[in-house]
């Protein structure tokens, strides 16, 4: 078999799954269900030997647990392959989400905003905090393209003694983005698997995702301190002819405006709109703005690169997914709020900090967020833990976002290793103070403004 033949076969497994979940979420036809599980497993095994070093490990591993776990419990054959399907939301996000971005890239956005940048952000502090804010906002809808894009504008006119603040503020403006990005595998996960909607969790993420900017801050205030600002006539002359580009600041807006007014008009999965959206509200600007030609290279390069790219995270995420499923039927959610009972301290703030420890724990080793979220998801009654499922996503995702800056096995480090010439574990170091306080944030967070 070719090289060519083999990549479109392992994309054309991609689009089926796509394909049958909208299909069953439209129909609700049971059938579907073991088409959707055969055509995960499957996919599962024609990309395993694409995966190297610990994700084929991982993977082999939630595979064969799965399997075990799911033969010990002498389950039926349809709980196999709804297992199996438990994770096929994010791989139909993956397929439709990156298209938001195609119109953030388009050349005249894309000059404006690095003019606004250069301009604008002279002192230490606003390049750190705006760094920050713009990869936050950017990676809401281009996820960790946003990473190369904002790095090209950053060190145009690099300050010394900033290349690490400004990894910092890269990778913690990732990691605010995941906190109330809709196009985002975790925001897909958790109110998927909770049965909310965005919006109901989304007022409660921003004001994480302000908490993290100002955490961001503090965390290198004293390396801050040494700015030296440019000369104040410079800086206003210069603010008069460089604002943030218009026409990329209404596509931001109209396009969480455009979701938000879908989930509240059309009944239908948070998915299913996305969707929807993806493909023909990016479509639409760039042909207002006759913009077609950059339309079609960037799909051309989202199916001919990015999919494939993301192909190791897809079998990674699958086979989490049906790990989470095999673990559902067991007793793992019954007997644990009951161990926990024997803690002297009230249920829910035991799980709310072993939750939270475990998965940062995990990610410093090397483990994707996905795994122990997609379990905790999926394992869990927020009830039986003293907690409401809006508490339950805010804490998963807060948590997920806060351990991906100090993840060496996340996206983002390896990414900024590899542009800063350093090691994962170099970029990754400086955000364990801000990990450990962020986490900290995170618990009192959900105590005074969530519970």
């Amino acid at each position: 078999m070719t090289s060519a033949v083999k990549a479109a076969m392992e994309r054309s497994l991609i689009f089926c799954i796509a394909a049958v979940y909208i299909a069953l979420q439209l129909t609700q036809f049971e059938m579907l269900s073991f088409i959707l599980g055969g055509l995960v497993f499957a996919a599962i095994l024609v990309l395993l030997p694409n995966l190297k070093g610990m994700t084929l490990w991982l993977t082999i591993f939630f595979l064969v647990t799965g399997v075990v776990l799911l033969m010990l419990q002498k389950v039926s054959t349809k709980i196999w392959f709804e297992s199996a399907g438990i994770n096929v939301t994010i791989v139909t996000l993956f397929l439709f989400a990156p298209l938001f971005g195609i119109p953030v890239r388009l050349p005249a956005y894309v000059m404006a905003l690095k003019r606004f940048y250069e301009v604008n952000l002279r002192s230490k502090s606003a390049l750190f905090v705006g760094t920050q804010l713009l990869t936050q906002i950017m990676g809401v809808f281009i996820n960790v393209g946003s990473i190369p894009v904002v790095y090209q504008m950053v060190y145009v006119r690099p300050q010394p003694g900033m290349n690490q603040l400004l990894a910092n503020a890269l990778n913690r403006g990732f990691a605010g983005a995941i906190l109330w990005s809709p196009y985002f595998a975790a925001m897909t996960l958790v109110t998927s698997a909770l049965g909310l909607s965005w919006s109901s969790v989304l007022p409660y993420m921003l004001g994480m995702a302000v908490l993290s900017l100002a955490v961001s801050w503090l965390v290198d205030f004293r390396e801050l301190l040494q700015a030296e600002p440019e000369e104040p006539s410079q800086i206003i002359e210069k603010r008069e002819r460089a604002l943030f580009p218009l026409g990329l600041g209404v596509y931001l807006i109209a396009a969480i405006i455009v979701i938000l007014t879908m989930e509240r008009m059309i009944k239908l999965p948070m998915v299913l709109l996305i969707c929807l959206a993806a493909l023909a509200f990016p479509l639409l600007w760039c042909l207002i703005k006759g913009e077609m030609t950059v339309y079609r290279e960037g799909i051309k390069n989202h199916v001919t690169v990015t999919l494939p790219a993301l192909q190791k995270e897809i079998t990674l995420f699958l086979a989490a997914g049906f790990f989470s499923g095999s673990i559902g039927v067991t007793n793992l959610g019954a007997m644990v709020p009951s161990l926990l009972e024997q803690v002297p301290l009230p249920v829910f703030i035991t799980f709310s900090f072993l939750t939270v420890a475990f998965i940062v724990g995990t990610s410093l080793i090397g483990l994707h967020p996905i795994v122990p979220v997609t379990i905790f998801a999926g394992s869990f009654d927020p009830s039986s833990v003293q907690i409401s499922p809006i508490y339950f996503a805010v804490l998963l995702l807060g948590s997920w976002a806060l351990s991906n800056p100090i993840s060496p096995a996340s996206a983002v480090n390896n990414l900024l290793a590899g542009l800063l010439k350093k090691s994962v574990f170099e970029v990754a170091k400086p955000n364990y103070k801000f990990a450990a306080i962020m986490a900290l944030g995170l618990l009192l967070y959900l105590l005074v403004v969530v519970r």
